[in-house]
């Protein structure tokens, strides 16, 4: 017998968020999440991640690790014999050293602030390249501080100056060796890689001091602190990785002179010359782009470029509408490019060794595992089935396609998620995705699968804005915010009731981000949703330019121009220009740690709804950024996820739980 899906069972699930590939292809030591009890001085649970050696061949999984501490970013050595990874077993999280054939983990630096990125192993085995912040006494957060910086600031970092990476290497061979500090600035350098001769590392620099944009740029660093500009800021750079003849093949995003949203290039480039050429020009879909999802596994894979075929080719995830899969481009000659790993699933690529890619997958209802692909033969293997003990006990949701007309004639993809064997219609929650340049999908998001648990319908839109259907859909909303983006929701929404699938009496709304930004300004053009929950919105341009870690860029490009270029759009696409309007009961939602969308934006809608008498209440999260729900304290993920449900519950099905009469008793007048 199976039942329907519980709260609880989020914390249930074990997520894999790392992994790596022997040189052989024979092994993978992956990064797996467990819950575990708090300490004696509290009761609040805590989320650990353990090392795991998996054989291909036999399915068989050995625990590498076993303090409840958080290890993770394996990298097994060029030989396969060992694997470098990153501890917080530590005061300071370091970098440790295991043998794969048994052996207790060997630390291997004691910086004084411990590490902060890689481990990546050179081609020869003998160093380790990492990044690490300021090495000095920490500054007292209760003393007066300077800001020199444009951004400051930034959301998962605080303040720059406090985390700012640099590039080290450290040698192996001895176990008295210091690891040797390649750059020293400002800027944020992140995610080394070796250049094929082992005498130099590509890396990222990004968080220019001088500079307001989104930006960063491709620099090398020799191993004797020499630092060579590859690029300049042209964008954000994806994912990128040295070829072994000297050039730096490199995905770039948010272009600096294409609007935002615009699909993201691959590149080619020959440091020597300096001449850049664009591949992936037939592909359809938008390369390196994904699917927004509500799990702790959702980054493994990110800024992962590989190259296959002695450098020849490269594997690049590609997002067409809901999906997203690996596609092998060509990286020099004719255009030509094949799937390796597609269907209805969001892929993640991991790892290349010789003909074999290591990847992860996702699904409506599969919580990611890992897969193996052999190029040569084309054949698939699914090494893992991590959470098949928990999904077998659930009743889990049926997903049925939804293609409508926008109100211009465009099509518009959607899905609604049901409860297996519902009757319809269901009452229906709207759940609108971040970005805007983002997309639903066939990802795991456990906040859908818990209403459908909960008897809910749950109505997905990729309206205009959204990513994997082109450059003219995803840019259509540029200085036009609310318009064919809420127009295509609303068609969405009317589609879903005209089918029979949802009860048009029973309808709620929330989103997250962008999705936060919509939800806010539906409930001032519209009383059709009996409740609302936005969470880390964007509803005041104006403030929005000055307070977010991407104001001044990001608004900017949204918008065409500064709020003192384009007032009348800042104000026209402000949802808290509408606020007065609005008479639907809403739970705001805000992490006020989140340096994305500022709590400040929260803020002033709420204040707007008190004092007109709506009913409004107000969840906050001390301390976690603006992804807190997805990747925060358990305490903070189990928090939103009951008051979702509970709001929803409250207003949308017109009977309060529990827990929402006693919070309606006991909320001020």
């Amino acid at each position: 017998m199976t039942r329907p899906i519980a709260l609880e069972d989020l914390f249930r699930l074990r997520f894999v968020v790392a992994a790596d590939l022997a040189p052989d292809g024979a092994r993978v030591v992956f990064a797996q999440t467990r819950i575990a009890p708090g300490d004696e001085e509290g009761d609040d649970e805590v989320e650990h991640t353990d090392l795991h050696l998996l054989d291909v061949e036999s399915g068989e999984i050995r625990r590498l690790t076993f303090s409840d501490s958080t290890n993770s970013a394996p990298a097994i050595s060029p030989d396969g014999s060992k694997v470098a990874f990153i501890s917080s077993r530590t005061e300071k999280a370091q970098l440790w050293l295991l043998p794969l054939d048994g052996g207790e983990p060997r630390q291997m630096t004691k910086l004084e602030q411990g590490v902060g990125g890689g481990p990546v192993w050179s081609p020869d085995g003998s160093k380790i390249a990492f990044t690490a912040g300021p090495q000095d006494e920490p500054r007292n957060p209760e003393h007066p501080y300077r800001v020199t910086r444009t951004v400051w600031r930034f959301d998962e970092i605080g303040v720059l100056d406090d985390a700012v990476q640099d590039v080290y290497v450290l040698d192996i061979g001895a176990d008295s060796a210091e690891p040797r500090r390649l750059t020293e600035d400002r800027f944020m350098n992140a995610q080394p890689k070796w250049s094929g001769d082992g005498q130099s590392l590509v890396y990222v620099a990004s968080h220019d001091p001088e500079s307001y944009e989104l930006m960063a740029r491709l620099r090398r660093v020799d191993l004797d602190g020499t630092i060579t500009d590859l690029t300049g800021p042209d964008g954000l750079v994806a994912s990128h990785a040295p070829l072994g003849d000297g050039r730096v093949a490199y995905v770039l995003d948010f272009e600096r002179d294409t609007p935002i949203g615009s699909r993201s290039s691959l590149y080619v480039l020959d440091p020597a010359t300096g001449a850049r050429t664009k591949r992936g020009a037939d592909i359809e879909g938008h390369i390196e782009s994904g699917l927004q999802p509500d799990n702790p596994g959702s980054r493994i894979g990110l800024g992962q470029l590989l190259l296959i075929e002695g450098d020849r080719e490269a594997v690049v995830r590609v997002q067409t509408g809901g999906e997203v899969a690996l596609v092998r481009v060509a990286l020099d000659g004719e255009e030509s490019h094949s799937v390796v790993a597609g269907g209805t699933r969001a892929c993640a690529s991991i790892a290349a060794r010789g003909s074999r890619v290591l990847f992860g997958a996702f699904g409506f209802t599969e919580p990611g595992d890992l897969y193996l692909v052999d190029l040569d033969t084309g054949d698939e293997r699914r090494l893992t089935r991590f959470n098949e003990d928990v999904l077998a006990e659930l009743d889990l949701p049926i997903v049925v396609p939804l293609s409508f007309a926008g109100v211009d004639g465009a099509q518009v993809e959607g899905w609604f998620v049901q409860p297996a064997e519902a009757e319809a219609p269901l009452p229906t929650l709207l759940s609108i995705h971040g970005g805007p340049h983002g997309a639903w999908g066939a990802h795991f998001n456990f906040d859908h699968l818990m209403f459908t648990g909960a008897g809910y319908g749950v109505l997905l839109i990729n309206h205009r804005a959204s990513t994997g259907y082109g450059d003219a859909f995803a840019t259509a909303i540029e200085g036009d915010w609310g318009n064919l983006d809420y127009a295509d929701l609303m068609a969405g929404v009317d589609h879903a009731i005209d089918e029979g699938l949802a009860d048009a009496d029973r309808l709620g709304v929330f989103g997250i981000s962008g999705g936060g930004n919509l939800t806010g300004w539906i409930i001032g053009h519209t009383d059709r949703f009996k409740a609302a929950c936005p969470e880390n919105p964007v509803f005041n341009w104006f403030s929005m330019y000055g307070t977010s870690d991407v104001g001044a860029d990001f608004s900017v490009r949204e918008l065409g121009g500064t709020p003192y270029d384009a007032e009348d759009v800042y104000r026209r696409c402000s949802p808290i220009t509408y606020a007065d309007r609005c008479t639907t009961p809403t739970l705001f939602l805000q992490h006020e740690s989140d340096y994305r969308c500022p709590a400040e934006q929260t803020e002033q809608f709420f204040a707007v709804l008190r004092v007109k008498g709506v009913p409004a209440e107000m969840l906050r999260f001390p301390n976690t950024s603006h992804g807190g729900s997805v990747r925060g304290p358990i305490t903070h993920r189990r928090a939103q996820n009951e008051a979702l449900l509970d709001w929803m519950n409250r207003y949308v099905l017109g009977a309060a739980t529990e827990t929402g009469r006693k919070e309606a008793v006991a909320a001020p007048a």
